[in-house]
């Protein structure tokens, strides 16, 4: 959704890296427009997000808009960047987490999921190559910080971060998706599960299907509900973490 093509590099990082409270002749500020854009799509989702939304939502012209940032492709750029921008109160507030890099880990596992869930278009924009933005720099030092010493490389520092990150990004993602299947169907979990487990009975045989049938029956009673999306977050990262102090360990014997 924010790739670069028929993008400037230039002007685009001179915007994300521009005063954006400083008014224009308008009295109208990138800050203002990005703002407008972010509560848009958080209401409607990125789809809704058009230059002549934004303009409607802010009372102005629609080429008002066009004076302060040239397009959406720029302006979803912008969107990103402010919301990185609200992850943590300063720098090394990962890194002042208890628990070493195991605890400042699991803090930005947690403030990265909840970050997904408020803004859950974000799901659909970020990947690929990112808006190098002030913002985006700043997240990316502030979670490297705590594996900075701890004995690994630096390629590894930022393996292991994106390690924890595409977690915590497919994670959310399962969760953002249940909740949209849930307000399209107008059904419950439990709704859910009694219009579709007769028929799943007549179709999937024991039989044919041992284990999936027994996995799935578990699984089914244990989190009322086709996935657990927060088990499944503390599970992996549990186990990533494992991973990391094992490489860790096995470098320091």
């Amino acid at each position: 959704m924010s790739g670069r093509k028929g993008a400037d590099p230039a002007r685009s990082l001179a915007l994300l890296w521009g005063a954006h409270g400083r008014p224009g002749r308008s009295g109208l500020t990138i800050r203002a427009i990005v703002e407008a854009a972010v509560e848009l799509a958080d209401a409607e989702g990125i789809e809704a997000v058009s230059m002549r939304q934004v303009a409607e939502r802010l009372r102005v012209g629609t080429m008002s808009l066009y004076t302060h940032v040239p397009g959406k492709t720029e302006l979803v750029d912008l969107m990103i960047d402010t919301t990185y921008g609200r992850l943590y109160e300063d720098v090394n507030a990962p890194s002042s987490q208890p628990g070493g890099w195991r605890g400042a880990l699991r803090f930005v596992a947690v403030r990265n999921w909840d970050l997904y869930l408020r803004h859950p278009w974000m799901l659909q924009v970020t990947g690929g190559r990112p808006a190098l933005g002030p913002n985006a720099v700043l997240k990316y030092e502030a979670e490297l910080r705590p594996l900075d010493g701890v004995g690994l490389t630096d390629l590894e520092m930022d393996a292991v971060l994106t390690l924890v990150l595409t977690h915590v990004e497919g994670t959310a993602r399962t969760r953002v998706s249940l909740d949209q299947a849930r307000r399209d169907s107008g059904m419950t979990d439990d709704e859910w599960w009694v219009a579709n487990a007769p028929l799943l009975d007549k179709v999937a045989d024991e039989s044919r299907f041992p284990v999936a049938s027994r996995v799935g029956q578990a699984a089914g009673q244990e989190y009322d509900a086709p996935a657990d999306p927060e088990g499944a977050l503390g599970f992996g990262l549990d186990r990533i973490l494992d991973g990391v102090a094992a490489l860790i360990a096995g470098r320091e014997s």
